[in-house]
């Protein structure tokens, strides 16, 4: 039976893993902080004392991690999953990353004989657990045909997209095309609402005009309410992904002047203490500077002094 390694138990790596081992494969995990297994543990995934540990027990390895600096993280030095590769084994990462290191990652692991993918996600958490996660693949498209049932075990739309980093890439453009979205909904918000239109009926209206794209659907109504708990993505993360778009963009001579500025006010939502909202929040700093306060800033401002 092929086994399974997962690298990273965090908020999505976690509910991959217990998708994975719902669907009855074998799972090794391993996570810098382990208390966040101990629930997978007691689903009936093994534990790996370290990444290098959880590749050299596995035939197909997954990362999913924050940042480039996390993957490099895992998978150099002696511990890492570089040194458990061997020949015949799959390294998935699934992080979002930059491209060129993850091509770097690929040559690393191609000289072990051994192949690796990235498999970067669309969608979140409630994505995830509904099962209507995409996956974007690039890499050896014969590894790919061999771990399509293991990654629709994870999300039932896999699409092999070209070499190594063209899924990193595809998912960067994906990720940016979200927050340019989400700003300009924004815009369209406020603009109905200073004209005296209820911002409750400008949302509903906007989710059943021409602009409702699947995203303004489900995150238009942030504006209104950000859902309770954790943020599904916060400013954080977003604006990780949208620097990593803006040095692609320079990169490839790619001009990406909305890319630019909606950064810029995900830099003002964390400036003004709301950066750990999810990245709707900017619809608040355009608020703020149309003179319409609202309650999540308020309270950032109240909790500053």
């Amino acid at each position: 039976m092929t086994k399974i390694g997962y690298v990273g138990l965090g908020d999505m790596g976690s509910r991959m893993v217990k998708r994975l081992l719902e669907a009855d494969y074998e799972v090794i995990g391993w996570n810098r902080t382990k208390s966040k297994g101990d629930w997978l543990i007691e689903m009936g995934m093994q534990w790996g004392e370290s990444p290098r540990a959880v590749t050299e027990a596995c035939d197909i390895i997954f990362t999913m991690v924050t940042n480039t600096k996390a993957v490099e993280s895992v998978t150099q030095g002696d511990d890492g999953i570089m040194a458990g590769l061997s020949s015949g084994k799959i390294y998935i990462d699934m992080s979002t990353m930059s491209p060129k290191y993850s091509r770097e990652l690929a040559e690393q692991a191609a000289k072990m004989g051994a192949v690796m993918l990235d498999a970067p996600v669309s969608g979140s958490i409630v994505t995830l657990e509904s099962g209507k996660l995409s996956i974007m693949v690039g890499g050896d498209k014969d590894a790919f045909d061999k771990v399509i049932p293991v990654l629709q075990a994870i999300g039932p739309t896999v699409h092999h997209v070209g070499a190594n980093g063209l899924a990193v890439s595809m998912k960067i453009a994906t990720n940016l095309g979200l927050a340019v979205q989400m700003l300009a909904f924004s815009e369209a918000v406020l603009l109905a609402e200073k004209s005296g239109i209820p911002r409750e009926l400008a949302v509903e209206v906007l989710k059943s005009s021409v602009i409702a794209s699947p995203m303004v659907k489900y995150r238009g109504p942030f504006v209104l309410q950000h859902p309770e708990g954790k943020a599904w993505f916060d400013c954080q993360m977003m604006q990780k992904d949208m620097l990593l778009a803006l040095e692609l963009g320079r990169e490839l001579d790619v001009p990406l002047p909305t890319t630019s500025a909606t950064n810029q006010f995900l830099t003002a939502g964390r400036a003004m203490g709301i950066g750990d909202y999810d990245f709707s929040i900017m619809f608040d700093v355009l608020a703020k500077m149309s003179g319409i306060e609202t309650d999540r800033l308020a309270k950032a401002e109240q909790k500053k002094k």
